[in-house]
């Protein structure tokens, strides 16, 4: 029987991107290769901020009809000082998530052995969370602008747009998620009490769809208590959805709480399966450590994980996640913003090791 090659399209953008998307690879690879079930084909695209510097685009204008032959895409970040952030954002990774309609954001969050987060006595069982973060409207829809510039009646608007339909079906995606969980509980995060009109219509738009969902426990948060809650009582919490802008600052918070930003990782998903799901760690670009060698990869190879699971590869997930919790669990080869000393490469390879002698 011949094997199913999943090929993947690995853009490793900016900054350190690179350095852990070529690493986030290699262990895939490996993976895939003692599975055994499966074998990995991958393009690696040059696309990002060297590329905007030398030719005006970050993209190709062909750029997303190459993407869309691919089973995933592996991202590493996106980013450059000597260029405005919003510029790069949108001409880089929201162009892609938007155009390729990937509007579920998930952002797992949980202590891993071996790593002790800022929060005093909390245990990997009490901080276990998933944070489902709508990823195609609302904040950063992109309406508005900016008239009158440079003079004192200068305006800029900012405007947030909520669908019905792009409301309910992330809400739906969340109580999906949060059903195949333990605990079947979620909690709607929004700010109602102030914003009345788009955060009163998730408000009310969860009130109908969670009829749908008996089985799942619900509650409400307001934004501003959430983050409080997230450090007073990380035990009460178990999947959250919420709005783009509001989990986007909430899972770097979950992420800063599991110990960094380091390990934490992302998958834009698009659900209905009609074009590939893109896949990254949170951490940005970091251009202060590039090329030192020492960036933390254990984001990328989380991200990894969560790609193999999107593609139904679920051995190898769990034997990829099984390696990372090792290595992390041993404290040998923890990466410097875990305390430890171990850079890129002596990470990586003691991922590697944990793969190639696990037992099946």
């Amino acid at each position: 029987m011949s094997k199913r090659t999943l090929s993947i399209a690995a853009i490793p953008g900016d900054g350190i991107g690179p350095e852990v998307i070529d690493a986030g690879m290699e262990v895939l690879k490996a993976v895939a290769k003692r599975d055994g079930g499966f074998q990995i084909k991958s393009e690696r695209f040059d696309w990002g901020s060297d590329r905007y510097l030398k030719k005006g685009d970050f993209l190709p204008d062909n750029a997303l009809d190459t993407l869309r032959a691919f089973d995933a895409i592996f991202f590493g970040s996106a980013g450059d000082p000597r260029i405005p952030d919003h510029v790069t954002l949108w001409g880089l990774r929201l162009k892609i998530c938007q155009s390729l309609d990937q509007y579920a954001n998930v952002r797992p969050a949980r202590l891993l052995p071996g790593i002790k987060g800022p929060l005093r006595d909390v245990t990997a069982k009490q901080l276990d969370w998933v944070i489902v973060r709508e990823n195609s409207e609302g904040e950063y829809a992109g309406a508005g602008g900016r008239v009158h510039q440079g003079l004192p009646e200068e305006v800029g608007l900012d405007i947030s747009v909520f669908t019905r339909n792009g409301v309910e079906r992330i809400q739906r995606f969340a109580f999906e998620l949060a059903k195949s969980r333990p605990r079947k509980k979620l909690t709607l995060v929004t700010k109602s009490n102030a914003q009345r009109h788009g955060m009163v219509f998730w408000d009310s738009v969860f009130e109908r769809v969670k009829a749908d969902y008996p089985d799942v426990e619900t509650d409400k948060m307001l934004v501003d208590a959430m983050t409080t809650r997230m450090v007073l009582q990380p035990e009460s919490i178990d999947t959250v959805v919420a709005t783009n802008l509001h989990a986007d600052v909430l899972s770097d918070l979950a992420a800063a709480l599991t110990g960094s930003l380091g390990i934490a990782p992302t998958g834009n998903i698009r659900p209905e399966g009609d074009a590939p799901s893109m896949f990254e760690p949170i951490h940005g670009s970091a251009f202060d450590i590039m090329g030192k060698g020492i960036a933390n990869p254990l984001g990328a190879f989380w991200s990894g994980a969560m790609l193999l699971e999107n593609q139904g590869e679920l051995a190898a997930a769990a034997r990829l996640m099984q390696a990372i919790e090792r290595v992390t669990g041993e404290g040998k080869h923890l990466p410097r913003d875990l305390g430890g000393k171990a850079g890129t490469k002596e990470v990586t390879d003691a991922v590697l090791e944990a793969i190639r002698t696990a037992n099946d």
